[in-house]
């Protein structure tokens, strides 16, 4: 008798957990195993923009470790031309039981990985192509789940989903980070619709755009406000720069995966009118790895910047899309914060000055931080207690404090 006592008790005990646990929507079909997980249907699923398409458990680094669960998911977004496509995402949920009103969320958007699909960071592992990268950002958003923050992460399309992938393009990336959250509401009922977008280097572009269109894009959530590290832009100012340069330079991939990306969407842009017939042979190469492969192996790692442009190429249908794909020139209904190291050779700070600048002038409420010393991907670091008070002001409502009055500048010493 005590024996059976015992375990009618335990299942109660049992059942009241599960009962408090917040279950994934069983309405959401599982979706394969492998790579074949992101191979969507063909045609896609009825449904609007973050309609979720199928999940799974979620294995790799992208797996928060202090999360409760953590979750893969395809589901539906809209590509630059407007037309419905496919993305990949991973959805991260807190221990413990969502406050009322839900788990607050933050918008991750990650930095430049590649433009192949095996660069997606939900695909990375501990021996994965851009494995340091990744984990540098897993260790910042673990930090945030330990908090209270649930995590929902967009791979962009054409990283993991077959391509191409828009890069810098703002409102393709920006509209995948926000239907990461559609989506996975319809998977997690517990995730509130209170949220922030926070993003690094390429995802600091896709951060400042997914804040300036959330609002309007999916009218029933809710943006508390937006924290960039390090936010590429001023693509028109790096080109010319890169084609004048009799070296070889660390940039040269990062200005060809954007002038890929354009001409992949804009048809007036013909490479072959502005690279040699050398470089545009050696394009194929940059899908061939990540981009950590394109800085260290095969031609592209050795290449010389300036000889691998025509003379005198007409670059004005590029530095047109270019400037439309500019972040100083949204318009923000939230405040934002932009972290800048000033050691950053990558996404230089100079460039980024201009850009808050830029928000400022447009009229933006905007709080930059610089830390000294610091380089791109160390701002991450540098700035993670920042950000983390500078969120959790915003989540309680507090007002956010701008100085656009006094701005300093991460571009001198």
């Amino acid at each position: 008798m005590a024996t059976t006592r015992n375990l009618l008790q335990a299942l109660g005990t049992a059942a009241l957990v599960l009962a408090a646990a917040p279950a994934w929507s069983a309405s959401i079909p599982d979706g394969p195993a492998g790579t074949d997980f992101y191979v969507a249907p063909s045609p896609l699923p009825d449904g609007p923009h973050g309609s979720a398409i199928w999940t799974r458990a979620l294995s790799g680094t992208m797996a928060l470790p202090s999360a409760a669960r953590n979750e893969l998911l395809l589901y539906s977004s809209t590509d630059p031309k407007g037309q419905p496509v496919a993305v990949s995402g991973t959805v991260s949920i807190p221990q413990g039981t969502a406050p009322e009103g839900g788990w607050p969320v933050i918008v991750w958007t990650h930095g430049t990985t590649g433009l192949a699909p095996a660069c997606a960071p939900s695909l990375d592992t501990a021996d994965g192509p851009e494995h340091g990268y990744v984990a540098d950002t897993a260790t910042l958003l673990d930090g945030f789940v330990k908090q209270g923050y649930a995590i929902v992460a967009t791979d962009y399309q054409g990283l993991g989903t077959k391509g191409p992938h828009p890069f810098l393009q703002g409102i393709p990336n920006g509209r995948n980070a926000i239907d990461t959250l559609v989506a996975a509401r319809a998977l997690e009922p517990s995730l509130g619709k209170r949220y922030a977008v926070v993003g690094h280097s390429q995802g600091g572009h896709a951060d400042l755009f997914a804040a300036s269109l959330g609002p309007d894009y999916a009218p029933d959530l809710t943006l508390v406000g937006n924290a960039a590290f390090a936010p590429g832009s001023h693509v028109a100012e790096r080109l010319a720069a890169v084609a004048a340069s009799p070296k070889f330079e660390l940039a040269l991939p990062y200005v060809l995966y954007v002038m890929e990306s354009y001409a992949a969407d804009y048809p007036e842009i013909d490479l072959a009118k502005i690279l040699t017939p050398t470089a545009i042979s050696h394009l194929p190469d940059l899908l061939d790895g990540c981009m950590s492969h394109a800085l260290t192996t095969g031609y592209w790692s050795t290449a010389i910047a300036k000889d691998q442009f025509l003379p005198n190429a007409d670059v004005s249908a590029l530095l047109k899309v270019a400037s439309a794909n500019e972040p100083g020139t949204v318009k923000i209904a939230e405040p934002t914060l932009v972290l800048q190291g000033k050691a950053d050779v990558t996404v230089t700070p100079d460039t980024t000055d201009k850009t808050v600048a830029e928000l400022c002038a447009n009229g933006n409420n905007v709080q930059y931080n610089v830390y000294p010393g610091i380089d791109h991907d160390g701002v991450m670091v540098a700035g993670a207690d920042d950000a983390a008070a500078w969120l959790k002001a915003r989540f309680a409502g507090a007002k956010a404090t701008s100085n656009c009055d006094s701005l300093p500048s991460a571009g001198t010493p």
